[in-house]
């Protein structure tokens, strides 16, 4: 069993490495060998190899997934507002270079596996309460309408039978570790992590808003539950949302307040910022999954339990 990761530097993608050396197989098959492609090259991570893929090049793609690659994971691509700001270069990567990494996968030959990560921004404008897996997109950034493209195409390769595919509509995932992002949800995590390691942070919106989110731990598993769906399992949808839970700002502080005590609370500080207001007040958040709960992918029971996982897995160590 190869597997090949795109977007293999990024926070996903590590914990999904790791997460997958931990097991040593998947679809019934020992793992033999882990590629972990991405713009620069990836952090090295035990059992598996690093290597250096630009997404936009069909070339770069081909060496990243050779001949002989049974699972491919479709992380790679700009965030929100990054793409929202710069619409040439989101859709040169997250149109364009999902076209290239699925003409590859077809090169093959050998109807490879392959798990796209969506987004939930491909749900917005007038669509009713609540957003489940059959509601009709309506992206209302650019980020989810290229999203969005992203899942019809694997869809219809799927259909061709030139991969197995499944798309999963990822949450916002937090708490995220690392640095701040260009994502327009970037601080739905900031706003924990920082206090959590000390710093002061900033929360744009109020503490009523409410959203989907998912942790990175329970996302990993999730992608690796995924991928070993049986294809017949999936049926004709090859899109779903994948599990989360939904809160509030204010439920996501008490929550870090319930684990950490009440000190890193003191450290955000609440001042409105209207670009990010404009994008992420777009946003559906009563969001239900479905067809991914009865496959066997599952939501974390608590928020409570992504600030655990951040305090156990993240929290830089002096």
């Amino acid at each position: 069993m190869n597997i090949v990761i795109l977007g293999g530097g990024g926070v996903v993608g590590q914990k999904l490495a790791k997460n997958l050396t931990a097991r040593g197989h998947l679809k019934g098959k020992t793992i033999g060998k882990i590629s972990l492609a991405d713009i620069v090259e990836p952090p090295t991570t035990q059992g598996c190899d690093s290597i250096v893929c630009d997404i936009t090049d069909p070339a770069s793609v081909a060496r990243a997934i050779p001949q002989g690659t049974d699972v491919i994971y479709l992380l790679a691509a700009i965030v929100s507002a990054h793409a929202e700001a710069e619409f040439e270069t989101g859709m040169q990567i997250n149109l364009h270079g999902t076209m290239n990494v699925l003409e590859r996968a077809r090169a093959l030959g050998t109807k490879p596996t392959l798990v796209f990560s969506s987004s939930i921004a491909v749900f917005g404008g007038e669509a009713p309460n609540p957003i489940t897996d059959h509601v009709i997109l309506n992206p209302q950034t650019s980020y989810g309408t290229q999203k969005a493209i992203g899942e019809m195409l694997v869809q219809d390769y799927s259909r061709k039978g030139f991969i197995d595919g499944r798309a999963f509509r990822l949450p916002t995932i937090s708490v995220r570790p690392g640095k701040p992002n260009r994502a327009a949800s970037s601080f739905m995590s900031s706003i924990l992590r920082e206090p959590l390691n000390g710093q002061e942070a900033i929360c744009p919106v109020g503490p009523d808003f409410p959203h989907y989110y998912l942790s990175p731990r329970m996302c990993a598993e999730n992608l690796v539950r995924g991928a070993e769906v049986a294809e017949e399992k999936i049926g004709l949808n090859r899109a779903m949302i994948m599990p989360g839970k939904i809160w509030t700002i204010q439920q996501l502080i008490d929550a870090m307040t319930a684990v950490a005590g009440p000190a890193p609370a003191k450290l955000i500080r609440w001042e409105s910022q209207p670009e990010i207001e404009r994008i992420v007040m777009g946003w559906r958040w009563d969001i239900h999954a479905g067809k991914s709960l009865e496959l066997g992918l599952a939501a974390d029971e608590s928020f409570e339990d992504n600030i655990r996982y951040y305090l156990e897995d993240d929290l830089p160590r002096t």
